[in-house]
């Protein structure tokens, strides 16, 4: 069926229903994060294992980025949104069937895949469908869906984890649930982009021009510390509650993991509003490292206030650094590779969600897992302290006078 003969609604509906699929999809992906201890004792998997099973995630989002970052500008948004869409849904599914290692890990590298594909395309999709006078807000809007979206994720399925007498099986019921709605309404919504006549598939390419590499450096190394908290609070932070500070409650955990994501959300939108751009990325560094001096602190003392005061000042700081970094790459890059250099700053920050994570499990195996966040902890700090470092050795090169 041809995108003209598809039912109409109104674009300001299109809109709404976009936002809602983007938040549904990104839920879908952090939705078994207060649910790794179930796993844990129903399969006798050990930590690593669990960070293995999360960090498979981002091998689908890296594969989904590179494969299909361009597609949706080929066919259209909405035949590239329903299959992200179905892929969310298979993830759902994957983990309903799940009885050893297999069915999570495909679950998981599913989940990568979708959220991949939604990522750029549903942003995309929802400039499209705004108003030109709206693009700030559209932009906004896709924020709050994205991070929104995935802090939502183990704050729902650790409620039901800790109230349902079903923790493995009735948070993918519910999310398939969710997703029904999300399908009809994308299936429904008007094309904002008309298909190309001959569309090609192309991977997208991977580089970083020469006079874009000093800004891409700092900025790409300020987006790895900051995703690779992420990585940790949704791979290994229920295991931090329980093993290290005795929080037994799944649904505190979900909302520990929330919190994180809400303080990054309200980090990128203080961008410009609260926090002037040229100050953005040294603060988000600054947040970065006092975050993770505060969350050292909490597992030295085995104290939850500390480590929560420490996941939301580092989440502030993910936020902030991560957008003004993202702001300053794409203004760096000429216009015609913009793409390739925002999609390299990407592949970076997956990474950064797994092989660290990956490596915590590894010493955890090692030195105990109080020992390896310790060691994780400083890792993220030193990098956020070499930005800080790289940015005042290039404020000090600057000519006096000149601009920032």
């Amino acid at each position: 069926m041809s995108p003209s003969s598809q039912p109409r609604i109104g674009r300001r509906f299109a809109f709404a229903i976009a936002a809602y699929a983007f938040a549904v999809t990104m839920l879908g992906t952090t939705l078994p994060t207060p649910l790794y201890v179930f796993y844990q004792g129903e399969f006798g998997f050990s930590t690593l294992m669990i960070t293995v099973i999360f960090a498979t995630y981002a091998v689908g989002v890296i594969t989904a980025l590179v494969l299909f970052g361009r597609l949706s500008d080929e066919v259209g948004r909405r035949r590239v949104l329903l299959p992200g869409l179905a892929l969310s849904a298979l993830s759902a599914v994957a983990f309903l069937l799940a009885e050893g290692l297999a069915p999570l890990l495909l679950g998981r590298l599913l989940s990568g895949l979708s959220a991949g594909i939604f990522t750029g395309t549903a942003t995309a999709t929802l400039l499209d469908l705004a108003d030109p006078e709206n693009r700030a807000r559209a932009t906004l809007v896709a924020t709050i869906a994205n991070m929104g979206g995935l802090g939502c994720g183990p704050l729902l399925a650790g409620a039901i984890a800790e109230w349902s007498g079903s923790p493995l099986h009735l948070p993918f019921w519910v999310n398939l649930a969710l997703l029904v709605p999300a399908f009809v309404g994308i299936w429904a919504i008007p094309e904002p982009t008309a298909p190309k006549p001959r569309p090609r598939l192309r991977p997208q390419g991977l580089s970083v021009p020469v006079e874009v590499r000093s800004v891409f450096v700092r900025s790409a190394m300020a987006g790895f510390a900051g995703f690779a908290v992420l990585g940790l609070f949704t791979a290994v932070g229920p295991a931090f509650a329980g093993e290290v500070l005795g929080v037994s409650n799944h649904a505190a955990v979900g909302l520990i993991v929330f919190s994180v994501f809400a303080a990054s959300t309200l980090g990128q939108l203080s961008l410009g509003p609260l926090v002037p751009p040229q100050r953005a990325l040294p603060l988000g560094c600054a947040g970065l490292i006092a975050g993770m001096v505060a969350m050292a602190a909490g597992l030295a003392d085995a104290s939850l206030p500390l480590l929560l005061l420490g996941g939301l000042v580092a989440g502030f700081g993910q936020g902030l650094s991560f957008r003004s970094g993202l702001g300053a790459v794409n203004a760096a890059a000429p216009e015609v590779r913009r793409g390739e250099v925002a999609s390299s700053f990407f592949v970076v920050a997956y990474v950064a969600i797994s092989i660290p994570v990956v490596g915590e499990g590894l010493l955890a195996q090692a030195i105990g897992l109080r020992d390896a966040g310790l060691v994780f902890t400083g890792a993220v700090a030193l990098i956020a302290a070499t930005v800080l470092v790289l940015l005042a050795r290039e404020q000090a090169a600057r000519p006096l006078g000149s601009a920032p």
